[in-house]
Parts: C-alpha cells; structure tokens; sequence
C-alpha cells in the first residue's frame, strides 16, 4: 500500500473546506461514491435516505459520543464561516 500523496489531498480538502465550508466535504464524499450508488441515489432518492438514517441510528448507537462531537464540530465550522462571511472577514487584505 503506497501512502504518497495523501498529505498533498488531505492538504487540498482542508483548504477547499477552508474556503467553501462544509459544501467541500460533502463534494469529497460525494467522489468517494462510485458511478453506479451515485446514479442509483439520483433516481431513488428516499431509498438513499432511509438508508443514511439507518446506519446513522447503528452509528449513533455504537458510537453516539464520537458522532454528536464529531457532528457539533461541524456545524460549529459551518456556523463560524457563515459569521464571517456576514462579518466581511473573508475577503482577501
């Protein structure tokens, strides 16, 4: 197994999640999904959910702890980009 590059990705998506929020991660996630789950979730979308909440409810309950700190960090980033972007402290000096 060959570990080259993987500071260079992990570098690449914590500056997009740096810029773009947690939009970024989520587009990561999204290319960690072959072509066919990404069509198959295209045309059954409620199919897709349903199975999202149920390995979220097994996760949550095997490892609630680490999913709601995992989970309240996220939304933390999420709510500290939105602040300053409203702030206007995003914008390059």
């Amino acid at each position: 197994m060959s570990f080259e590059g993987i500071g260079e990705r992990a570098a690449d998506i914590g500056a997009s999640m740096a810029s773009e929020g947690p939009k970024a991660l989520f587009d990561e996630i999204e290319q960690l999904l072959p072509e066919g789950w990404r069509d198959q979730i295209i045309r059954f979308p409620v199919t897709a959910v349903v199975i999202g909440v149920s390995v979220g409810v097994f996760l949550g309950m095997k490892k609630g702890d680490e999913l709601i700190a995992a989970g309240s960090s996220l939304i933390a980033a999420a709510a500290a980009a939105n602040l300053s972007k409203i702030l206007g402290q995003d914008e390059e000096v």
